[in-house]
């Protein structure tokens, strides 16, 4: 074989190694989708917060994707500003289920009509999430 079609055999092997790149580390992944739920609520985009709900979504063992659609509403028309503060929060993936991940956050969460928040309040929460066609959707949710 002549070291021309040598060159050009490696090459395509190359270009079509390229293209077979590592998939995302899912504990990434989880992290990444803690952080994006996080900037969607405080830009109070509730279609975007939707998008990361599992369709089987629940929280506190009673409420629905309905129920979060209504909270946000809520929270979104009586507040001009929202911050989501994690004071601390650890994310990780279920050693028995490849498609669960969880996390844990204590937060504040503060409202404003204007500059200084109105309201706020503290919460330790619990979220779990499945990993869907891969994507990380939030499934469960409880807080204290």
């Amino acid at each position: 074989m002549s070291p021309r079609k040598i060159a050009c055999a490696l090459l395509v092997l190359f270009a079509l190694l390229a293209g077979c790149g590592r998939p995302e580390d899912p504990q990434a992944a989880l992290e990444a989708a803690v952080q994006q739920l996080q900037d969607n609520l405080e830009a109070k985009d509730s279609t975007a917060v939707l998008a990361q709900l599992h369709p089987q979504f629940g929280a506190q063992q009673a409420h629905d994707r309905d129920w979060a659609r209504r909270t946000m509403a809520l929270l979104f028309l009586r507040h001009k500003q929202i911050r989501v503060i994690a004071l601390s929060k650890r994310s990780w993936l279920d050693p028995s289920y490849s498609d669960r991940g969880h996390s844990e956050a204590q937060l504040a969460l503060t409202g404003a009509e204007g500059l200084i928040p109105d309201s706020a309040r503290h919460y330790g929460v619990e979220l779990e999430w499945w990993l869907e066609d891969g994507q990380w959707q939030l499934a469960r949710l409880n807080w204290q």
